[in-house]
């Protein structure tokens, strides 16, 4: 009876705290101009997080298989959220598992969990934008479950047209709205922590604009007839010509997306991103603007991109779009973040990405800081952005204010006034903290000669995490907890300063020495003598305790080899070998072995990192041929695994049956450097799908060419009617892996030469352009005709063309040209891919043909 009693009086109190906050907080308005602002005090809202799903379908589902509590995941994540600075969260609630088919609300287990997570968010000072209706079922990436939810048994389309499926979904509406969350006590209509309301979560409308017009406003009469005066947002980045039919609903703004890269890659998209990410230019801005309308992001990443340098980039262009709020999509929870089965085309966990986490740590500065509306320029002059900076040679993006101090990785930008120095988040070495392991750390200033010190384990990366299908039984990423060294060049600690453990369970304390200290992971207070005395380990920081942390244990129980072997290289350079290993324990010594036509080699690599090995050949040693080879690793002595096998024993024991190796094409530098084979690289082309397009053979052996066809050059898109016809039909091929091992080569080719031919019965011009680093393409066009040729481009003749933004972006209503103001000139050592089109140098009574090519390599000479 006492514990009812007392959670009566917490619920209480709980609902009184909520209802004062409330009052203070008041709701968001839209101004005239389509601007949010908070109503209690008119400024401007703003906010940065991530979409995150355990309350709901395969996150919630992945906890309970595994034994983990749901709830202290969330309490996990969440803290992990307050670090990298979140103060917005966006969810599309799987409507489907918690209303019956009329819309009636269920309060089961999701419900409960997603109001814990409400609740908890709250008491971190993390907003929220609500989406009630997702339309999607329950299961990706699994089968979906029979829920009882009318998204199941109407579907997407279905709930935008039949009238009983309208019914169901504003009676959904208005009782979610009414929803009093047990844990804050307040209704979701009343909760001051929700910024705004989306209806629904990407509707795919097509038909007439007044029965949108209709749909929308009956959505919305349902959410106001509860009282809620909130602003409602509508999705405006599908079927973006119904805008004004959105609008015309009583909607206060629009929500959007970015996926710049497009989706489902399925590896890893190599090249510099940053032209992709120039910017979201939304075509049809003038009728928000016409309606007051405002912005949101709902969604965005560069997905199949395991790069930091992106991110930023990307809030500096939705902040110059005139947008206030932004959600990545999706973060992973911990517990499944090494297998990334939440979502494979995206990937992002604090603690097994930490450089991309910190990248959003540093677009929250960007949202917070940044003007809106403010532009920069193109690129490739806006790099540098106010306190910001990105660089995509160096996988680099940096937040340099003054007081606060953010990088993702190695840098060697000072920071701004040192002595001003309040917060530093980082990953690697800077002038201020040199850090050989491999997770992120924070370092808080307390006072003068305080600090608070959090260090993260490493995070390894051993596998594709983007792969078509991902499983819990694949780890694609490690958590190792290793000591390393630390070295902190910040004046107010100076050259000795006492370094002593406050989470739970750690122990350890030491001494710097010159600035130097050995450190594992954990929360720490870093103090000269007789500073530290006033802070105890459950004092207070920010929205938790000083001795808050959280990070997953170690998961290397097995040793991990990584090796990327080059495709080709050159026989008159030097060939450098790297190799990522990861065990149990560190390994006695790793060596290189195999063979080179007759010439055999046993050489030991060189440790240059934690993990990291390297070998480097003379070019005296290499000749041409096939290099074969592989990789012993010496476990503890007189123990050894040989790899590519990944078992135990010395290949050239009597016994070791499994002779696979790596092999290498060692090539003479006058050799052609091949770009393109079709049986090798069909896979992996950048292009618009097709049923029609295959592999076939040729009639020369080990030899297949690449049917593309491109029935229409301009293809109507359903989420754009309406939009500029380009007849052109582009596709791309990222060349690095044939480039990387031949570099030094390359100045001296002097033609591209295509192998290929027509597939219609007419010629037809084909472009053909390099893309180099910077965006920028040089090309020039060829008579593709119906028997199979050779075709030779000389170098020289290559001019500047227009780049087509590839991956295409979604939404489609983006540019589909790059437009930028580069003038470096052509050269061909700064190659990444090539770009083939069709459509350049068509006559105007050829654009609504069909065309096909047959493509079986590309080379230089």
């Amino acid at each position: 009876m006492l514990n009812k009693w007392m959670a009566t009086a917490l619920l209480l109190l709980g609902f009184l705290v909520a209802q004062s906050q409330n009052t203070q907080k008041g709701n968001v308005y839209v101004d005239k101009n389509g601007l949010m602002h908070w109503s209690h005090n008119d400024e401007e809202v703003k906010g940065f997080g991530v979409n995150y799903a355990v309350p709901f379908a395969h996150s919630y589902r992945s906890a309970k298989r595994m034994g983990i509590d749901p709830k202290e995941a969330i309490d996990n994540d969440l803290y992990h959220f307050s670090r990298l600075g979140f103060d917005l969260y966006r969810i599309h609630v799987w409507d489907t598992e918690i209303s019956d088919t009329l819309g009636n609300l269920i309060e089961n287990e999701h419900l409960e969990t997603f109001d814990y997570l409400l609740h908890e968010l709250k008491k971190r000072n993390i907003n929220y934008v609500i989406t009630p209706i997702a339309f999607w079922g329950n299961g990706w990436p699994e089968p979906d479950e029979p829920t009882p939810g009318f998204s199941y048994k109407y579907g997407k389309g279905d709930c935008l047209t039949n009238e009983a499926a309208i019914k169901a979904q504003q009676n959904y509406l208005y009782q979610f709205l009414n929803h009093v969350n047990p844990y804050t006590g307040v209704a979701y209509k009343n909760e001051p922590n929700i910024i705004a309301f989306e209806v629904s979560n990407e509707p795919h409308h097509r038909g007439e604009a007044e029965k949108v017009t209709a749909f929308v406003k009956g959505m919305v009469d349902a959410m106001r007839r509860t009282g809620c005066e909130k602003p409602i947002f509508y999705n405006m980045s599908h079927a973006v010509h119904f805008t004004e039919a959105y609008f015309k609903g009583g909607v206060q703004g629009g929500t959007y997306q970015w996926y710049p890269t497009n989706l489902l890659y399925t590896k890893e998209i190599p090249g510099n991103i940053l032209p992709n990410v120039d910017d979201y230019d939304i075509n049809y801005d003038h009728i928000i603007k016409k309606y007051g309308g405002a912005k949101i992001v709902y969604e965005f990443d560069a997905a199949d991109v395991q790069k930091s340098y992106v991110y930023p980039a990307m809030a500096r262009s939705f902040r110059t779009a005139g947008l206030q709020l932004a959600t990545y999509f999706s973060y992973d929870p911990t517990y499944i973040a090494a297998y990334n089965t939440d979502y494979n085309t995206h990937h992002m966990n604090l603690a097994y990405t930490p450089q991309k986490a910190l990248a959003l740590k540093i677009c929250s500065a960007v949202f917070h800081e940044v003007p809106l509306n403010k532009s920069f320029g193109t690129y490739p002059a806006n790099t540098t952005f106010d306190d910001f900076m990105v660089d995509y040679s160096t996988d680099l993006a940096v937040y340099n204010s003054g007081q606060q101090y953010f990088y993702t990785n190695h840098t060697q930008q000072s920071p701004k006034t040192p002595s001003q120095l309040k917060e530093i988040a980082g990953f690697g070495n800077s002038p201020v903290v040199q850090y050989s392991g491999k997770g992120a750390y924070f370092l808080d200033q307390l006072e003068e000669g305080v600090w608070r010190l959090e260090v993260m384990p490493d995070a390894i990366q051993v596998d594709n995490p983007f792969t078509r299908k991902n499983s819990q039984e694949r780890a694609v990423a490690l958590i190792n907890w290793q000591s390393h060294t630390m070295q902190l060049k910040l004046d107010d600690l100076g050259v000795t300063f006492a370094v002593k453990a406050i989470n739970e369970g750690n122990t350890y304390t030491t001494q710097s020495e010159n600035t130097k200290f050995d450190i594992q992971p954990g929360t720490y207070i870093l103090a000269k003598a007789g500073k530290e005395g006033k802070y105890k380990a459950n004092s207070s920081f920010k929205t938790g305790q000083l001795n808050d942390f959280y990070a997953p244990k170690s998961t290397v129980t097995e040793p991990w080899l990584v090796h990327e072997p080059l495709s080709t290289a050159s026989a008159e350079n030097e060939l450098e070998v790297r190799v990522q290993y990861v065990g149990v324990q560190p390994p006695v010594a790793i060596r290189f072995a195999g063979n080179l036509g007759n010439q055999w080699f046993n050489e030991p690599m060189e440790q240059v990192g934690p993990y990291e090995y390297r070998y480097t050949m003379p070019a005296d040693k290499l000749e041409a041929g096939f290099m074969n080879y592989n990789f012993l690793v010496e476990t503890k002595p007189g123990a050894f695994i040989s790899y590519p096998q990944g078992k135990e024993g010395l290949m050239w024991d009597w016994d070791y049956y499994d002779q696979t190796q790596y092999e290498l094409r060692i090539e003479p530098s006058g050799h052609p450097i091949h770009l393109f084979y079709a049986k090798a690289d069909a896979s992996s082309l950048v292009k618009r799908w097709s049923r029609r397009d295959r592999l076939v053979p040729t009639q020369q052996a080990e030899e297949a060419a690449y049917h593309i066809y491109a029935d229409q050059l301009f293809r109507p898109d359903p989420e754009n009617e309406g939009a500029k016809p380009i007849h052109d039909y582009s596709f791309k091929h990222y060349t690095l892996k044939y480039t990387e091992g031949r570099s030094e080569d390359l100045a001296d080719k002097q033609e591209l030469v295509f192998k290929g031919h027509a597939l219609t019965k007419q010629p037809f011009p084909l472009q053909i352009a390099v893309v180099l680093d910077d965006g920028a393409a040089y090309g020039a066009t060829i008579e593709l005709t119906p028997g199979q040729a050779s075709y030779r481009l000389p170098l020289s003749s290559l001019k500047p063309v227009k780049t087509v933004t590839l991956p295409r972006p979604y939404p489609g209503f983006l540019p589909y040209y790059l437009e930028h103001q580069i003038e470096k000139p052509f050269d061909i050592r700064r190659m990444e891919s090539l770009q083939f089109s069709i459509g350049p140098g068509l006559s105007a009574n050829r654009i609504s043909e069909a065309f096909g090519l047959s493509i079986i390599g590309v080379w230089l000479e």
